[in-house]
């Protein structure tokens, strides 16, 4: 188990570095000057002179593989730069926002596997009865309808309900709140953004759920746990359901790496200034350096998800860490 650890481990590095060249070099290929930008943003005439000197101080006019080895080395060392648009350190543009997003993910997929297991496994148990059409039509709306089309549907159903049952209509709060300094504040801001994004994605586990446990429930040694007289209920729990959750882990994961800095229409509808936002608004003003660290940080996530799914898989499945 150690050795397989330490092999997955070591994965890691060049796919890092890998993802750190493309992002750079490609992020430089993008038409445009964050001087430029700013200096029209400032209503003065742009300067050649005042633009050199801007990209000067910011760096710009070094050649690009300096660039890049003080980009590389900024991580080597934990210092993120700052922000070409607001000066701002960049760890600290993002720590403001992380937590948000983080918590948004992690309810997200609370939400998504609480309903895609349960309702997954009665879909296979109860295959091609009114049950199943009932679960696969649920599940096939979720994947239809758009999470952030969701989310104003929920706040206008709020809206109207509140409406006609207190009198006053009720708003999303404007101002967020972190969890430690007002839980309740901070849960009813972001629960409905969790349930609009956990019900999406919920959908694609839920079908997934069903098509593995069928095959599973096809297999030769569930046959034979039946042939024994085991319950149907043991059999499902302890023999087919494990195996079965190996391709619902992957989907999972993808999909709460994905909600760490793509929920940029969602975080609009319900006011949040998470990582989606930042992303946006650092690419719309040319900000090299935000946005290869956002998605750096992206990049980051995903390889991690990655890792702890390697090793569920081995907890999961003992086969594979012998592979």
């Amino acid at each position: 188990m150690i050795k397989y650890l330490i092999k997955r481990l070591l994965l890691l590095l060049p796919t890092l570095l890998g993802a750190a060249v493309l992002v750079f070099f490609l992020l430089r290929l993008v038409p445009g000057d964050v001087c430029e930008i700013r200096l029209a943003g400032t209503g003065l005439y742009a300067d050649p002179a005042e633009i050199e000197l801007c990209r000067k101080d910011l760096g710009l006019d070094q050649p690009m593989i300096v660039q890049f080895f003080d980009f590389l080395w900024g991580y080597a060392t934990f210092d993120l730069g700052n922000s070409m648009w607001t000066g701002q350190p960049i760890i600290h543009e993002i720590s403001l926002r992380f937590h948000l997003s983080l918590q948004v993910a992690i309810m997200a997929t609370v939400v998504a596997v609480g309903i895609a297991i349960p309702f997954g496994i009665i879909s296979a148990v109860k295959q091609n009865t009114w049950i199943d059409y009932v679960v696969r039509g649920f599940s096939i709306a979720g994947i239809a309808m758009p999470s952030f089309w969701l989310g104003i549907l929920i706040i206008l159903g709020l809206l109207i309900g509140s409406q006609e049952i207190f009198g006053e209509p009720w708003m999303p709060p404007i101002q967020f709140k972190p969890i430690w300094e007002d839980p309740v504040w901070n849960i009813s801001q972001l629960i409905w953004p969790a349930v609009a994004t956990g019900y999406r994605y919920s959908a694609v586990a839920t079908r997934m759920t069903r098509s593995a446990l069928l095959e599973v429930l096809r297999e030769d040694y569930v046959r034979t746990a039946r042939a024994k007289g085991l319950l149907e209920k043991v059999i499902i729990n302890r023999h087919a359901l494990k195996n079965a959750l190996l391709p619902v882990v992957t989907v999972i994961s993808i999909e709460f790496a994905f909600l760490m800095g793509g929920l940029v229409v969602t975080e609009q509808v319900f006011n949040l200034n998470g990582l989606g936002r930042l992303f946006v608004e650092s690419v719309g003003a040319q900000d090299f350096n935000m946005t290869q660290q956002l998605v750096m940080l992206v990049v980051l996530i995903f390889v991690l998800t990655n890792f702890f799914v390697d090793i569920l898989y081995a907890w999961l499945d003992p086969r594979i860490r012998y592979s």
